[in-house]
């Protein structure tokens, strides 16, 4: 049983309820005073102790998407030393696997597809894995000739890309409103922000070391484009992150318009964290770190024609106060700037999904085909 199961969960959580009633049940046998009652209570407290630490971390991971195997907990899955052939006849974005849409049957003109790709970045030499999530109407004959609008969604750091569709459940949500005519159809590429992994580059091109900026801005747009039918323009590019991603999306708007032209950040911050994951960002460019820094750019910067979401909560959010700053600094033509607030919420899936219909929504309303 894969680490995400919830079979997993549910056995996790029977086995510390279980333990914990036995541990009642027995206390009073191993009330004695000998050897063998201390040990047979410490073992009981350790065990029930220890189920109840893997049930709330086997939660925990499935709310946030820290690890998406046993071996990537386990510190197995590296995932580094990709060699990237850049001559002629080299496809940047080859299909690797290929999905259905779970619950939506198996005919890709009723139910649409999710590939799972890898994309090479010619300028930025990275290459990072993503899901291609493709609607049922890109395979419809009335829409052979078509392009569609794309909005790249992404987790927060570490995450994982399955827990978008697994946890997020981004496709089926797409499908439901695309349906309902709430929002047209829009292919989605869904995956991580970490993209050299595992450092946290903040969506950086950072001085000497990987250049993630660069993937997102220049290589991923090219290469899809070229793979699928999506059209070229920033009006054809949206970017949807949560956290980390969040953060990200609302840069790669704010600081390069001619890639897209709507971002949306749920439960997103304004300024690049640094710490032990990220390393040295900036090379000691203090310049470099201010651009990066959006609430600085937004009172230094001229304002570019981008449509900019932004989410929170009143309660449970730590970034309520810096969301309402941002606001009221972005709203601003030619910038176009919306929010959705919720009385509670969290850094969570929870929140998250409560808020994915209507973000949506939103991009398909500033997204063209």
């Amino acid at each position: 049983m894969g680490l995400t199961s919830m079979a997993v969960l549910l056995l996790a959580i029977a086995a510390a309820v279980v333990l914990f009633a036995l541990t009642i049940w027995l206390w009073p046998r191993l009330g004695k005073k000998s050897v063998g009652s201390v040990l047979g209570r410490f073992g009981m407290m350790l065990a029930t102790q220890l189920t109840l630490f893997a049930a709330i971390g086997l939660w925990a991971n499935q709310s946030f998407g820290f690890f998406a195997s046993w071996a990537d907990l386990f510190g197995l899955e590296k995932g580094q030393g990709v060699v990237v052939d850049h001559s002629a006849g080299s496809k940047p974005v080859e299909v690797v696997g290929i999905q259905q849409v779970k619950g939506h049957g198996t005919v890709p003109s009723i139910a649409g597809k999710v590939e799972k790709v890898n994309i090479k970045g010619p300028e930025s030499k990275i290459v990072s894995p993503a899901y291609v999530y493709l609607p049922p109407e890109y395979f419809q004959p009335q829409y052979a000739h078509k392009t569609f609008p794309a909005s790249v969604v992404l987790t927060g750091f570490p995450g994982t890309a399955e827990a978008l569709i697994k946890g997020l459940h981004y496709p089926q949500e797409a499908q439901k409103l695309a349906k309902a005519k709430k929002m047209q159809p829009t292919i989605l590429v869904m995956m991580r922000p970490t993209v050299a992994p595992p450092r946290d580059t903040e969506c950086i091109d950072i001085p000497g070391g990987p250049q993630t900026e660069t993937f997102f801005t220049k290589d991923l747009r090219k290469g899809l484009s070229e793979q699928y039918r999506i059209g070229t323009k920033a009006a054809n590019w949206g970017m949807i992150g949560d956290s980390t991603g969040g953060y990200c999306a609302l840069k790669f708007a704010m600081r390069h318009p001619d890639a897209y032209g709507a971002a949306a950040a749920l439960s997103g911050y304004y300024k690049a964290a640094q710490d032990a994951t990220t390393g040295s960002l900036f090379g000691g460019s203090k310049k470099l770190e201010k651009e990066n820094d959006l609430m600085w750019r937004l009172k230094n910067k001229p304002l570019p024609p981008v449509s900019l979401l932004v989410t929170s909560s009143k309660q449970g959010e730590h970034n309520y106060e810096d969301t309402l700053k941002f606001i009221d600094a972005a709203k601003h033509h030619p910038t176009r700037v919306s929010s959705m607030i919720l009385d509670t919420g969290g850094h969570n899936f929870n929140t998250w999904r409560r808020e994915i219909p209507g973000t949506l929504q939103w991009m398909g309303s500033r997204l063209s085909a």
